[in-house]
């Protein structure tokens, strides 16, 4: 296996990831909301915090470095339109991941309190929480999209 093809691959196993755990994260913790369950909603929260740390985040982080690895193992330049609308998608996506992260925090955080306080009902601040980490996630995700377009197709 050449360096070029390994470190291709590691590049589309990170785009797997952030697109897997993100919807697979969605997904999870929507359905918890759904039950209105207080204990399993501060349960699947607390999970869905680490799965974000653990699999996204080392995502997120490995994705620009495998990139530059492939932009300097194939000479491919900085400015092909379609490495900067990447690039500008990717920062899009991370303005909108960043306070994910902090917004699932705070809704486990308030969750896990009203579990341990034997309370039936969250605090209306998780709903507030939770309605912008709802909104949010469209942008974010529909970014991430877009930039595994861009880089299959290279259209431009």
């Amino acid at each position: 296996m050449t360096p070029y093809v390994l470190v291709k691959f590691l590049h589309v196993l990170g785009a797997i990831v952030i697109l897997g755990t993100g919807s697979g994260i969605a997904f999870f913790m929507l359905m918890a909301h759904r039950t209105n369950d207080v204990a399993f909603i501060a349960r699947t929260a607390s999970v869905v915090v680490v799965a974000d740390t653990i699999f996204t985040l080392s995502a997120v982080l490995l994705q620009p470095v495998t990139g530059g690895l492939l932009m300097m193992l194939s000479a491919t330049p900085i400015t092909e339109h379609w490495l900067l609308a990447s690039l500008a998608l990717y920062a899009v996506a991370g303005l909108f991941w960043v306070p994910v992260v902090f917004m699932q925090i705070e809704m486990r955080d308030l969750a896990r309190q009203a579990a341990a306080d034997q309370r039936n009902a969250l605090p209306q601040r998780y709903f507030v929480l939770f309605r912008r980490w709802f909104a949010f996630g469209f942008p974010g995700f529909g970014a991430t999209m877009l930039i595994l377009w861009l880089m299959i197709a290279k259209p431009f």
